[in-house]
């Protein structure tokens, strides 16, 4: 039976293989174990490259994704960060080790719920968990240096484009929800923003309001 030191091993190489090959972020996705933030009846797929279901119908992303996505984020330790869509809180946590300050808004209260209480198992504490609609991004704490989204949109909404400091980054996946989108970075100049291109991606859609699960 494979054991969890080549699992992991092999995890780490599929990274590379990806493309990934900042140092600090596969120090930061080795040290956060997927295995946390997956259903345990997926369990045995953790380390496998692959998107997994979580609750209220969304999903954990495929890990190579989350890296290539943190990777272009180009994160540093003076980093105020906002993610939009917790999910799982996995991007959150490997954010959490790179970052100054987290800041992640989810929509769905059972996913704040179940995130926050994976954080404070991990003694994580630099992550503030948001119920909110995230489209709207997070006006009390703006401006951001690294906004990083987590659903795909039409187009990148104002509110955020308008919440990100001069200077700052932004990843988000843009395109029409039941197509193929496309991976963009979006670095915020003095004179406007410069938009790049990085690959061809598959999100959920980003979803106006807040849902309360009972």
């Amino acid at each position: 039976m494979t054991n969890n030191a080549t699992l992991k091993m092999q995890f780490l190489f599929s990274l590379r293989k990806a493309g990934i090959l900042d140092k600090q972020v596969l120090d930061a996705m080795e040290r956060v174990d997927r295995k946390n933030f997956v259903n345990n009846v997926f369990s045995e797929k953790a380390y496998d490259d692959t998107p997994l279901p979580i609750a209220c119908g969304q999903t954990i992303s495929q890990p190579t994704v989350v890296g290539l996505m943190t990777q272009a984020l180009q994160v540093t330790s003076r980093d105020k960060v906002l993610e939009v869509g917790t999910g799982s809180g996995y991007q959150a946590a490997i954010l959490s080790l790179l970052a100054r300050r987290v800041y992640t808004v989810e929509r769905h209260s059972l996913l704040v719920h179940n995130a926050t209480k994976i954080f404070q198992k991990l003694g994580i504490n630099n992550i503030t968990t948001i119920l909110a609609d995230g489209g709207y991004g997070l006006e009390q704490q703006a401006p951001f240096d690294r906004i990083i989204v987590t659903a795909a949109s039409d187009d990148p909404p104002a509110s955020l484009l308008s919440q990100l400091k001069i200077g700052g980054i932004m990843i988000i996946p843009v395109g029409q929800s039941d197509n193929i989108q496309n991976l963009i970075k979006i670095a915020k100049t003095d004179s406007g923003y410069d938009y790049q291109d990085l690959q061809p991606v598959r999100f959920v859609p980003l979803l106006a309001g807040t849902e309360k699960e009972q």
